[in-house]
């Protein structure tokens, strides 16, 4: 398997995403996709900054070259996006987050995600997942027992919106977690949870502790402070192993 130097370097927040924008079936019919292998692919589901937020592209760019697979970032948000300029300043009174959420629900959006996995189950050997907040139920959805065989492995990154039943049937595949310490939607009841019952069933999983930050440091964390950035590359190059492992060593 080659390696090369790119594997030991950080993010690059301030470069150009080097993909494309594709059709894909999703509500708004759009994927980013950025490529490095034919033989396996990720879909990446993002947090609420959506599939056009630079950083999750650039994170994708990330994956794709040193995991050596293909990523797919669809956009499950109906071509919809919250104003980016208030999420960063969380002033949430200027937005409708709930409105966004209700149109953007578990249920409403589910089986264009399955969708989207069986496409890429049908056109490659090896398939993974990996979610970010929003993007975190999803692959614990992705996980379930009834859903064996959608997807080889998968990653949730402080994930939200995630119940205990998630977790309970999370049985069909490898998972890790990237768990920040501070965390009001990823609790830490949820959090024992997740290990208890990922042990109990018998399932493979890697839990990553990520000490001192807060939720959503692996994706919109501050490269300018010391342990958000090196949790962001930290969480990178977990993922990296992880897909390594399962898509590409699992492969041979």
């Amino acid at each position: 398997m080659s390696t090369s130097a790119c594997c030991t370097k950080g993010f690059e927040w301030d470069g150009a995403p080097s993909g494309r924008t594709i059709p894909f079936p999703t509500a708004s019919n759009q994927a980013y996709i950025t490529a490095s292998a034919a033989d396996a692919a990720v879909m990446l589901i993002p947090d609420l900054f959506g599939w056009d937020y630079p950083n999750i592209r650039l994170l994708a760019d990330h994956l794709a070259r040193e995991a050596e697979v293909t990523v797919y970032v669809p956009d499950f948000f109906n071509g919809e996006s919250l104003p980016r300029d208030a999420l960063e300043r969380m002033a949430f009174a200027e937005i409708d987050l709930h409105g966004f959420v209700s149109r953007n629900s578990r249920a409403i959006r589910e089986p264009e995600i399955l969708a989207c996995a069986r496409k890429l189950r049908a056109e490659y050997g090896r398939v993974g997942a990996i979610g970010y907040c929003y993007g975190g139920w999803v692959v614990f959805r992705l996980a379930a027992g009834e859903f064996a065989g959608m997807v080889d492995c998968v990653i949730a990154g402080h994930p939200s919106l995630l119940t205990k039943e998630d977790i309970d049937n999370a049985t069909a595949c490898p998972i890790q977690i990237q768990a920040p310490e501070v965390d009001e939607a990823y609790t830490a009841e949820l959090k024992r949870h997740t290990f208890e019952t990922l042990q109990k069933n018998g399932v493979l999983f890697d839990y990553q502790h990520f000490p001192g930050v807060e939720h959503s440091c692996l994706t919109r964390g501050s490269p300018k402070v010391p342990m958000e950035r090196g949790a962001m590359e930290r969480g990178k190059d977990a993922a990296v192993d992880w897909f390594r492992m399962w898509l590409k060593k699992g492969a041979e």
